[in-house]
C-alpha cells in the first residue's frame, strides 16, 4: 500500500492520517460541505470534496467514494468507524474496484454483521447466550409473543447494525409495539436496513467486550478486555481497560469464546466481540462488531499496540507480531466528549465552538477532531473528542481523570464534561471493592444535579462556492462559514457568522411545545386535533443519528404547527396544547 483513501470524518479520521503517517503511506481525505475546514482535512496529504450534505449523499455515497479513490491514485480504504465501517458492500466494492479493503472479508461482515448469524456461530463454538429468536421477526406481534414465552424485559434490536442504534428495551407488553416500530425506524436510517431481531434483556448488565486482532494466515489474538458499561440510549460515554472486578475464570471465558467466534468466521482485521455480565454473574454474548471501535484507545495503551497500524499490516498481508494476549499494562480510562447537554438528558447541541481548551500532561491523550473555531454539524454524530488517561493501576487513572477533566474547557456547545466529571467523583464507579454501574445506571440510579448549558442556535452549515483560477486551471472552492470566520479574525474584520446564546425557558404563548433540540422533526405520533395526556409522545425528532422523543408537557388539544420532515431549532414552537 502507497496510499490510502479514508471513508470517514472526525476524530476517527484524523486518527488514522496520524497512522498512515506513523506507518509512511500517504492518506487522502474526504468531506462534506460541513467539515470542509475540519482538522482531519488540513491534516491529510490531500483532500477532496464529497457531494451534497446528508450523511447518504457523502460519507454512505458508495460511488462518489470510489470515484475519489481512483482519481486520487489510492490503493487502499480504511472506513474507520460507523458509516461504511461495518457494510460488506462497501467492502466488496472496493476490493472489486481493485483496491485493498482495510478490514475483514465482505463475506464475514455479512455473516457477523448479521446478529441472528452470529449468534449462530456463538452457538456453534459453545460461547454463553442469552434466549433470543431465530431470525429476523416479521412485526411487533411476533415480539409480543416472544415475551409471553421468555418474559420482559426483552430487547428489540437491529440485526444488522450496532452502537446502540436501532435498539429498544421494553420493560412492559404495553410498549412492545412502539418500540418495535421506533427500532425499525432507526434502524432503516443508519443502516439501510430495518430488520430487527428479539432476546431477552438481561436487566442491570455490565457490559464487557474483548479486543481481537487477527491475520490472513490464521492468527487470532485476543488483546484484552474493556467495560463499557457507562452508557446513555445504548451508546457509551464511558470506558476501561482492562474491564476491572472480573474473576480470572470470567475473564478466560471472554477470551476464550471471543478467540473462538473470530477463528471460526475466518476472521482478518481488528475486531470487538461484546458480551453482556448479569448481576448472578451470567455471561452472554451480544454481538461482533467488525470493525474499529470508538474505545480502541484504551487497549492501545494497555497493550502497547497501535490498533490502526496493525490493521494496516493485516492489510497488506503481513502476520501478527503478537502470538498471546499480552499481559495489561496498567489501567486506562475513556471518556467521550459529546456536543450533548447531560442535564437535559443528553441532548445533542450543535453549534460553533468558540473555546476547546484541552488537559495535557502525563497519562492524558487526547484523540480530537475538533478545535476552537470549528463547527459541530448537525448533520452527524455529535463526538468531538476523547479524553483517554492512563495510570499504573485503576486508582492512579481515576485520580488523574479528575485532574484532566477539571482542566477541559469547552464553550460555544453543551458538552457532557459536567456529567463526567460527576461520574469520576461516584461511589458506584470509584469503589476499589466493587463496581455498581450497570448499563442503566445513568437512566435509574445517577442522580448528581447538574447545571444546564446555555442553549446555543447553530449558524446554517452552509458553505460559499466560486470560480478562483490555479495555475491557470478555473476550479470552483468552496468557503465554509468557519473558514470564513477564521479569515475575518486575521484581517481584523467582522466574522461571516453569528452565534446567539440564550437562556433556556418556557415559550412565551401558553401551551407551546418547542423542540427539543435542533433537528429534523421525522414523525408526529398523534393526528392534529387529538387529546392527548400529560408525558404522550406528540413526535419524533432526529438529529446527529439519534432519535428524541416530543413529550406533550401538560393534556389537552394538539395543534400542530411543525411539518413532518422539516429542520427545525431548538426552542422552536411546533405544537401548541389547550
Amino acid at each position: 500500500m502507497k496510499t490510502v483513501l479514508i471513508a470517514n470524518r472526525g476524530e476517527i479520521a484524523l486518527r488514522v492520517v496520524r497512522a498512515c503517517r506513523d506507518y509512511g503511506v500517504a492518506s487522502i481525505a474526504v468531506y462534506a460541505d460541513a467539515d470542509s475546514d475540519a482538522p482531519f482535512v488540513r491534516a491529510a496529504d490531500r483532500a477532496f470534496a464529497l457531494p451534497g450534505a446528508k450523511p447518504s449523499e457523502t460519507y454512505l455515497n458508495i460511488d462518489a467514494l470510489l470515484e475519489i479513490a481512483h482519481r486520487a491514485g489510492a490503493d487502499a480504504v480504511h472506513p474507520g468507524y460507523g458509516f461504511l465501517s461495518e457494510s460488506a458492500e462497501f467492502a466488496h466494492a472496493v476490493q472489486a474496484a481493485g483496491l485493498v479493503w482495510i478490514g475483514p472479508d465482505p463475506q464475514v461482515i455479512t455473516e457477523l454483521g448479521d446478529k441472528v448469524a452470529a449468534r449462530r456461530i456463538a452457538m456453534k463454538v459453545g460461547a454463553p447466550l442469552v434466549p433470543g429468536t431465530e431470525g429476523p421477526v416479521a412485526g411487533p406481534e411476533e415480539a409480543v409473543a416472544f415475551a409471553h414465552a421468555h418474559g420482559l424485559p426483552i430487547a428489540i434490536k437491529a440485526a444488522h447494525g450496532g452502537g446502540g442504534r436501532g435498539m429498544r428495551v421494553a420493560r412492559e407488553m404495553a410498549e412492545i409495539t412502539e418500540l418495535f416500530h421506533a427500532a425499525r425506524r432507526e434502524a432503516e436510517t443508519a443502516f439501510g436496513n430495518g430488520a430487527c431481531y428479539v432476546e431477552r434483556f438481561l436487566d442491570r448488565p455490565r457490559h464487557v467486550e474483548a479486543q481481537v486482532i487477527a491475520d490472513r494466515h490464521g492468527n487470532v489474538v485476543v488483546l484484552g478486555t474493556r467495560d463499557c458499561s457507562l452508557q446513555r440510549r445504548n451508546q457509551k460515554l464511558v470506558e476501561e481497560a482492562p474491564a476491572p472486578f472480573l474473576s480470572d475464570d470470567q475473564r478466560a471465558r471472554i477470551h476464550e469464546a471471543a478467540r473462538a467466534i473470530c477463528a471460526e468466521a475466518g476472521y482478518s482485521g481488528a475486531g470487538t466481540v461484546e458480551f453482556l455480565l448479569g448481576q448472578d454473574g451470567m455471561i452472554s454474548f451480544l454481538e461482533v462488531n467488525t470493525r474499529l471501535q470508538v474505545e480502541h484507545p484504551v487497549t492501545e495503551e494497555t497493550a502497547g499496540i497501535d490498533l490502526v497500524i496493525e490493521q494496516l499490516r493485516v492489510a497488506e498481508g503481513l502476520a501478527l507480531r503478537l502470538t498471546e494476549t499480552p499481559a495489561p499494562r496498567g489501567h486506562a480510562i475513556e471518556f467521550r466528549i459529546n456536543a450533548e447537554d447531560p442535564a437535559r438528558g443528553f441532548l445533542p447541541t450543535p453549534g460553533p465552538i468558540t473555546r476547546f481548551d484541552a488537559p495535557s500532561g502525563p497519562g492524558v491523550r487526547i484523540d480530537s477532531g475538533v478545535e476552537a473555531g470549528g463547527v459541530v454539524p448537525q448533520s452527524f454524530d455529535s463526538l468531538m473528542a476523547k479524553l483517554v488517561v492512563w495510570g499504573p493501576d485503576r486508582a492512579s487513572a481515576i485520580a488523574r481523570a479528575r485532574r484532566a477533566l477539571a482542566e477541559f474547557r469547552i464553550e460555544g456547545v453543551a458538552s457532557v464534561l459536567p456529567f463526567h466529571r460527576a461520574v469520576i467523583e461516584a461511589p458506584e464507579f470509584t469503589d476499589p471493592d466493587g463496581f455498581a454501574v450497570h448499563t442503566r445506571w445513568i437512566e435509574t440510579d445517577f442522580a448528581a444535579p447538574l447545571e444546564a448549558a446555555l442553549r446555543v442556535s447553530p449558524r446554517p452549515e452552509t458553505v460559499l462556492r466560486g470560480p478562483v483560477e490555479i495555475d491557470g486551471e478555473i476550479r470552483e472552492i468552496g468557503f465554509s462559514a468557519a473558514l470564513l470566520d477564521r479569515l475575518a479574525a486575521r484581517l481584523g474584520t467582522v466574522t461571516a457568522s453569528a452565534t446567539t446564546f440564550e437562556q433556556t425557558g418556557a415559550a412565551s404563548e401558553a401551551g407551546a411545545v418547542t423542540a427539543p433540540i435542533t433537528g429534523q422533526l421525522q414523525s408526529w405520533a398523534v393526528e392534529d386535533g387529538a387529546q392527548v395526556r400529560e408525558g404522550d409522545t406528540l413526535a419524533v425528532m432526529e438529529a446527529m443519528k439519534m432519535e428524541t422523543p416530543v413529550l406533550a408537557p401538560s393534556a389537552g388539544c394538539v395543534t400542530r404547527r411543525g411539518v413532518a420532515g422539516a429542520t427545525v431549532g431548538a426552542g422552536e414552537v411546533i405544537a401548541v396544547i389547550s
